[in-house]
């Protein structure tokens, strides 16, 4: 069993408030869960207006599956305008 983590470092620039960057991050989140079977969590500066910190984590038997399932992500969160990728960190166990 291979377990991948991947830590997504973000910077939400349109940010006025709280409330909007939690918007944003919970659409987010949803979209990947629902999307990618995947865990999803909010990790780091829940309580600045323009970052936040995400850990994203999956499961399977193939790490090839895992790589493959971590790009789809990436291209998803890129294709969000209102998120910018400042650093991406990577672990398999």
């Amino acid at each position: 069993m291979i377990i991948g983590s991947r830590i997504f470092d973000l910077h939400i620039p349109g940010c006025r408030s709280l409330k909007e960057k939690r918007a944003v991050i919970k659409s987010l989140r949803e979209r990947l869960r629902t999307r990618f079977n995947i865990s999803v969590a909010e990790i780091e500066h829940q309580n600045l207006w323009q970052r936040s910190t995400i850990a994203i984590v999956a499961v399977n038997q193939s790490r090839a599956y895992i790589d493959g399932l971590f790009d789809k992500i990436l291209t998803l969160i890129e294709l969000e305008k209102r998120i910018v990728i400042i650093n991406i960190e990577t672990e398999f166990l």
